[in-house]
């Protein structure tokens, strides 16, 4: 093993990772880099890579409001990697081409800015999302996915029983209500989720998968809409999912 890549947060259900106790047990008896995935975790947690001992640490703009399309890798003096591209003396040769300025101008405001709202933005989110989540776990068969305390301000992953987040994206759409089944990374795949079956999630129940985000600039009547129409999807569709079993049962033969 030559390299070992670990999220410090989790993109899906929003887990915070023991990172710490992570990279120590990499250090133990291995040689292997160490890579720190921190692009989820950098618009909401403070980021010191010295503190977190790794070798290579990424960063994107987009998650703090900043340009899509460009991003960030920290590299401890000493760790070599082969270039990206090659060519030009660009990046100290480790990616050859003209510098996205504008990008990362971009980029380095959007994080200035996200650290220094971070203190205010983070409980303000926190809040709201707690309202939605103490709303949904409410409800019968609505379970949390991740980390009860160790997970991002703004997330909120749940399995909903007996109905398919597909099915439940598709009614909060139409109620203006934007929410995923998971990532964006898997938005185009059919697949349960990895990152649920990897957590021990059968395949059904991974399928009912729905996840909702808070942002900075997501308001206390978003909340509302969101606490009034959710769970009346989810309800709604449970009902008509229960007339189609029953519709589906009276018409088998008996034995």
């Amino acid at each position: 093993t030559i390299l070992v890549s670990l999220q410090l947060a989790n993109n899906e259900v929003g887990t915070i990772q023991p990172i710490g106790e992570l990279i120590d047990r990499v250090r133990t008896g291995s040689t292997a880099r160490i890579h720190v995935d921190a692009v989820q975790a950098a618009a909401h947690l403070p980021v010191d890579v010295e503190t977190l001992d790794a070798d290579l640490v990424s960063f994107a703009a987009h998650k703090v409001e900043g340009p899509k399309g460009v991003g960030a890798l920290w590299i401890r003096r000493g760790a070599a990697i082969l270039p990206q591209i090659h060519g030009g003396s660009q990046e100290r040769y480790r990616r050859a081409g003209t510098e996205n300025v504008a990008g990362a101008v971009g980029m380095a405001t959007a994080f200035e800015l996200a650290a220094a709202e971070r203190t205010e933005v983070v409980p303000a989110v926190t809040d709201r999302r707690d309202r939605l989540r103490t709303a949904l776990l409410d409800l019968d068969g609505v379970e949390l996915t991740g980390h009860a305390t160790e997970r991002l301000p703004n997330s909120l992953s749940v399995i909903v029983r007996d109905i398919s987040g597909d099915d439940i994206v598709i009614a909060l759409d139409l109620e203006d209500v934007a929410c995923s089944t998971g990532s964006a990374c898997t938005s185009g795949s059919t697949e349960p989720s990895h990152v649920l079956s990897a957590m021990g999630y059968p395949p059904a129940e991974a399928r009912g998968s729905l996840r909702l985000s808070v942002g900075r600039t997501t308001t206390d009547e978003d909340i509302d809409v969101a606490l009034r129409v959710v769970p009346a999807a989810i309800e709604r569709l449970r009902d008509g999912q229960a007339r189609l079993d029953a519709a589906d049962g009276a018409g088998e033969p008996e034995t």
